[in-house]
């Protein structure tokens, strides 16, 4: 740990944030004396963020609580052109009603972790097209693009990386640094931001944005980036075994959300209760502390903390019952998933299907193969088996983890 003076980067720094800082001490003596406005970009790629953004989110969350400027830009600009930082492929194109579109459906996330309005220190959500759109492109190569030299581009990751495994780079693509460096100019005239967060891809382009602010402005700005959050196993944070997890709940529900972090493996509990919820420090250490059956205490503490803040107290409180229903009683939880039989008999495969527990019927076929199918507990072995319609619920489970309701129409 540092010493540091400002509550900013304390906070920052003991929650486990910190990888790379341009200029700390600058930073820590401007934070101790100022309000510092501070930005993070999201791209407007789908209609949700997912669990992979959620340490920005939670980083912007940290500037408002210690008493700084959250600023949430969106994309709208730089979607059209797609960040090449760790990604193989080229992004696919969105139209503009596309991103409109996405981004009214991700604000609604924001407005969970922060406080938006007009004080000093609220947050505000600004979309990059608002300048991006009126920029012409004899003006930005003229009066922006002559600060970057190919050179210096060519030795960013975000193009490095592609071009040695010989993976096309567009050159729309290889743009999007100097869109992403412009931004933060415009952001330090526009709303005095000072200071840029982000991933550990994103160092190049936020010392672009900088170097750029001081030869055009001569404005001194800062950047922080995070480590590159990873599980134990040394996987991605934001993905699971069937796919990403939504932080909007028409995309993922909200006992699902919190069934991924109370699925957290044992080692990794610290560490997630200090980046993705307020639980205090002193509690956590506490809490992770605990061995044996007494970890599962924390995981509930971290799985009922980041749900609340996503989705909620009530849905975190409900969530856990259904688990307490499902799990330990015995018993049918109000929010797992359901599935209807009708009239007429269901294919075991197609009742799988269409609950989601399978994505086709070949891969239902296999799961009943492999003994991980029940109904009421009981194995289901014959993969031709037909549901018929009844009055009464029914549990369908694949494996430990995934569980459903049977209803009759």
């Amino acid at each position: 740990m540092t010493n540091y003076t400002s509550s900013l980067l304390q906070t920052l720094d003991e929650r486990g944030y910190i990888h790379q800082t341009t200029d700390a001490e600058g930073l820590d003596a401007l934070a101790a004396k100022q309000i510092v406005p501070a930005y993070i970009g999201f791209d407007a790629t789908a209609s949700s963020l997912h669990v992979g953004n959620l340490v920005s989110i939670m980083l912007l969350r940290r500037v408002q609580q210690a008493g700084h400027k959250p600023i949430v830009v969106m994309g709208g600009g730089t979607t059209k052109i797609g960040d090449p930082s760790g990604k193989d492929d080229v992004r696919k194109m969105l139209t503009e009603d596309d991103i409109a579109s996405n981004i009214k459906s991700i604000q609604s996330t924001f407005e969970r972790f922060l406080t938006f309005g007009d004080g000093p220190t609220d947050a505000i959500l600004v979309n990059n097209d608002d300048w991006l759109g009126k920029l012409g492109y004899i003006e930005l190569l003229r009066d922006v693009g002559r600060h970057f030299t190919v050179n210096r581009m060519l030795t960013f990751d975000s193009v490095k990386l592609r071009l040695d495994r010989e993976q096309p780079l567009t050159f729309i693509e290889f743009n999007y640094m100097i869109l992403q460096a412009y931004d933060f100019l415009e952001l330090a005239r526009r709303h005095g931001c000072r200071l840029q967060l982000g991933g550990s891809d994103q160092w190049g382009n936020i010392v672009n944005g900088m170097e750029l602010a001081r030869r055009i402005d001569g404005t001194e700005l800062f950047g922080v980036t995070t480590p590159l959050i990873t599980k134990a196993d040394g996987s991605k944070m934001g993905k699971s075994v069937d796919g990403a997890i939504w932080l909007n709940d028409n995309m993922l529900s909200s006992y699902d959300y919190w069934q991924f972090w109370r699925n957290t493996d044992d080692r990794d509990v610290g560490k997630f209760l200090r980046l993705f919820t307020d639980v205090p420090l002193d509690e956590i250490a506490r809490l992770e502390a605990l061995e044996g059956a007494e970890i599962n205490t924390a995981k509930l503490a971290l799985a009922n903390a980041a749900t609340a803040l996503c989705h909620g107290e009530e849905a975190a409180q409900q969530a856990e019952a259904t688990a307490q229903a499902t799990f330990a009683g015995g018993g049918l939880g109000e929010d797992l998933p359901k599935v209807s039989v009708a009239q007429t008999d269901m294919p075991i495969t197609d009742l799988l299907v269409t609950i989601g527990f399978a994505a086709s019927k070949g891969e239902a076929k296999r799961l009943i193969k492999g003994g991980g199918v029940k109904i009421d507990g009981d194995k289901v072995a014959d993969e031709k088996l037909l549901l018929s319609p009844t009055s009464e619920e029914r549990k369908l489970s694949v494996g430990k983890k995934k569980h459903g309701i049977i209803t009759a129409n």
